[in-house]
């Protein structure tokens, strides 16, 4: 029997990103050409490790593999919360790897749970603590269809009280760094050894037996070789890393050994590019030589249960040699980007946080035991709503868990104390520390859910906490002058975000304006349903009234609503909204002002508008940030339009003209080869979003790009439009003869495409190519000679080995 095994451990995880009101993430420009930061990592790491390339010597891909299968791993459930909405395919092969792997590992999934929502534990009470354990159980439960046998604390920070937790919630395992071992011994020996990161002994479970007598395994993991993963270009190539992980093991000894190490999961494809790849080969490599079995901790623990207890360092972390400093004092660990700043931000931010917490915890437990039975379990169940904010998950949860007979005005409020509860632990997000500077987008996040629990306390209980908050806050010093404190930031970059049923109303009333069913829209997390709507057009100006009530999803709070709103061009409106318009007052006002429209004087109406309505105007700017900008784009897409009509006349009056000129070797004018740049990428973009693609009207493109010498450029939203389109169209063939004029079509235009330099991101065709071969290896393509030929020219295109129809895996 083989007794040298390997585990390979990725903690994916980011933070959660969502506006604390709408529920969404919103534009990070900085994250370009991707919507945000989670798509991008998505696209670089988290859905390219469920379908990683393996190459033959000759660079071409060998096989693809779903490198979940055979690695340990967890994933943040915020995190997978958001790739179930918004990347489902690679959300279902996440869960279908942890089935595979209960195949391959004994029954054993290689999926574990984390903390909900990644707090450092020990910095926690004990209330909060249970429930990110509970939380964390039940939503892993929830998508995986069984029970975690190990839980991933985050920063692997830990204390006696956080493993108390875990094992009465029926945790079997955590994983630990190196330097948080104290001590060990044999198990029933007497004599304690103490311990470092460097005399631990990695490649064996430890016991640790609780002061309440319950017990927990943990595994300290291989420092070295997780750090030069993480850091020192282990994953430039897949045989040097397994060749590292081989050299964990002890030569000499007899006894079984467990080389594993742990590292962000971001470290495989998006911090070291390829990083997926090199992890799917130095699988391969240990698999096809038998150099060690590969196995999961679940796996291991039942094959070898522990033979010696550990005691660990009470608050300590793999991430600050501190403890767990790094999130509450200035310790002096930091990103290191930004020499002479400091973090003494950090501890009263802490302070005003732990502040806010304990003065909502009175809010809640005093007015939610008005309508909940016991508010600890309610709180502790309210995973459930998270996890489904179906009406009948609803109204089942206050069966179980609310007092008889709630009203539901008394739901709603019982609601909003839930949110407030969850939004106080979602602002202890690691993450708002764990940078140099207090205005970074981590922290913003944080204070974001501190200014919704706030809103919360003055709807529920009419406690105003902003004013001391905010004090509190102001002991916190930014390094950039410009802000000054937290306080400071709080008031600019935090308040403005808050959002309230009015503001949703006034963003329905100008989103109606565009849209083709404006009856009712979803926005966001909120539902907007008009009982009366109108548009009236005329050119370029829309006047719209309705009568709309809003209500929020989240806690089923609902207001009514009467607007009217001005589109005058280009980004000018004006609006106003009533909450207490009744229906005549209403009627009355829409009839005044549309005999106003209907003789076009909109003079007359934008005086009358405030005379119905009062003062309180809004404009464009009262739109959240992605509507903003999506009302914006419609805008200057128009405008575009124009600009397009324009560059076309310029050319085709001047056609003949740019032609002589550069047949008679004098170039072409500046300005004509502007216009050139813009039609040509213009076309050539249009053409990816045609329904039909046509070989025809590409070569006469390319033809035009070539004529005029005009790069097509590097712009990465086309790429990625380009890979896309092509993407479908390689995913749509079925293997039978009639994919014939198909599979020429794209091998002409991969041709073409890269006759011009277009580099294109081919990964999601390849996956599709692979599914292809998945079809040949069981006989369902045709065995047409044609059809086999171009195949081949499109495998080879995809940098597939050419000889398609055999080896396929």
């Amino acid at each position: 029997m083989n007794t040298r095994y390997i585990c390979i451990h990725g903690h994916f995880y980011q933070p959660p990103r969502e506006h604390a009101w709408l529920e969404v993430v919103e534009t990070q420009d900085s994250a370009y050409p991707f919507h945000d930061w989670n798509e991008r990592i998505n696209f670089e790491c988290y859905a390219q490790n469920s379908a990683a390339r393996i190459l033959d010597e000759q660079s071409r891909i060998r096989k693809i593999v779903n490198n979940y299968t055979r690695i340990s791993f967890n994933f943040g459930p915020t995190l997978l919360h958001w790739m179930e909405q918004n990347d489902p395919s690679a959300y279902k092969a996440i869960l279908k790897a942890d089935k595979k792997s209960k195949k391959i590992f004994g029954g054993h999934g290689s999926a574990i749970a984390q903390v909900y929502s990644h707090l450092i534990m020990p910095l926690a009470n004990l209330k909060d603590k249970r429930t990110q354990v509970i939380w964390g159980i039940r939503d892993f439960e929830h998508r995986f269809k069984r029970l975690p046998e190990g839980m991933w604390l985050a920063e692997t920070a830990v204390c006696l009280e956080t493993l108390e937790v875990l094992a009465k919630e029926g945790i079997k395992f955590t994983i630990l760094a190196p330097r948080q071992a104290k001590a060990v011994k044999k198990l029933g020996a007497d004599n304690w050894s103490s311990v470092d990161a460097g005399s631990i002994d990695t490649r064996r479970p430890y016991r640790i037996n609780l002061p309440s007598g319950n017990k927990i395994d943990v595994f300290f993991y291989n420092g070295s070789i997780s750090q030069d993963v993480a850091f020192k270009g282990l994953l430039n190539s897949g045989r040097h890393f397994a060749d590292q992980l081989l050299s964990g093991f002890d030569p000499v000894s007899k006894e079984p050994q467990l080389v594993h190490i742990a590292t962000d999961g971001e470290s495989y494809g998006h911090h070291h590019q390829n990083g997926e790849m090199a992890l799917a080969s130095c699988i391969e490599h240990i698999i096809e030589n038998d150099w060690a079995d590969l196995c999961n901790y679940g796996l291991y623990l039942e094959k070898f249960p522990p033979e010696y207890e550990a005691k660990i360092h009470e608050n300590s972390s793999w991430s600050c040699v501190h403890g767990v400093e790094r999130w509450k004092s200035d310790c002096g660990c930091c990103s290191g980007g930004n020499s002479g700043w400091n973090q003494r931000w950090r501890a009263p931010l802490r302070e005003a946080l732990d502040w806010l917490r304990d003065e909502v915890a009175v809010i809640f437990e005093k007015e939610g035991n008005k309508y909940l039975k016991d508010t600890i379990d309610a709180r502790n169940g309210y995973i459930e709503i998270l996890l489904n904010r179906d009406s009948q998950v609803i109204d089942q949860y206050f069966e179980k868990y609310g007092i008889k007979n709630l009203t539901s005005d008394q739901k709603t409020t019982a609601l909003r104390l839930l949110e407030l509860q969850r939004n106080a632990l979602l602002m202890y997000t690691s993450c708002g520390w764990f940078f140099d500077e207090i205005s970074g987008i981590e922290t913003v996040q944080i204070l974001q859910y501190a200014c919704r629990v706030i809103y919360y306390a003055k709807q529920v209980a009419n406690r105003d906490l902003e004013d001391a908050f905010i004090a509190l806050l102001e002991k916190a010093p930014s390094n950039i002058e410009v802000y000054a404190n937290g306080g400071m930031i709080y008031k600019e970059e935090v308040l403005p975000s808050r959002v309230d049923l009015s503001r949703v109303g006034m963003h329905y009333a100008i989103s109606s304006l565009f849209e083709a069913y404006p009856e009712k829209i979803r926005l966001f997390n909120y539902l907007a349903t008009s009982d009366f709507f109108r548009r009236f057009e005329a050119g370029n100006y829309i006047l719209a009234f309705g009568r709309t009530n809003v209500e929020s999803r989240i806690t089923l709070s609902e207001k009514h609503f009467s607007f009217i709103v001005l589109y005058l061009g280009q980004h000018n409106f004006i609006g106003y909204i009533s909450r207490d318009m009744d229906l005549e007052s209403f009627n009355v006002m829409y009839e005044r002002i549309r005999i106003e429209w209907e003789q076009s004087h909109l003079g007359e109406i934008i005086s009358l508008m405030p005379v119905f309505f009062g003062d309180e105007r809004f404009t464009v700017h009262s739109l959240f940030h992605d509507e903003k900008r999506k009302v914006i784009d419609l805008i200057l897409e128009n405008s575009m339009r124009k600009v397009e009509e324009d560059y076309r006349e310029i050319y085709n009056g001047n056609y003949q003209l740019m032609n002589a000129s550069r047949q008679a070797g004098l170039g072409i004018p500046e300005a004509f080869k502007t216009t050139l740049k813009f039609l040509l990428r213009k076309d050539l973009n249009r053409y990816f979003e045609e329904e039909r693609l046509s070989i025809e009207d590409l070569n006469k493109l390319i033809r035009e790009f070539k004529k005029w010498e005009v790069p097509v450029g590097k712009k990465r939203s086309f790429l990625l439009t380009a890979s896309e389109r092509l993407f479908k169209e390689v995913a749509s063939l079925s293997g039978s003869e009639k994919d014939l004029p198909k599979v020429k079509l794209l091998n002409s235009i991969f041709k073409d495409l890269k006759a011009l330099n277009v580099n294109l991101d081919t990964w999601k065709s390849e996956n599709a190519y692979f599914s292809l071969l998945k079809k040949v290896e069981k006989g369902k393509v045709s065995n047409d000679n044609r059809l086999v030929e171009e195949y081949r020219k499109l495998g080879k295109t995809l940098n597939f080995r050419t000889e398609i129809f055999t080896n396929v895996t």
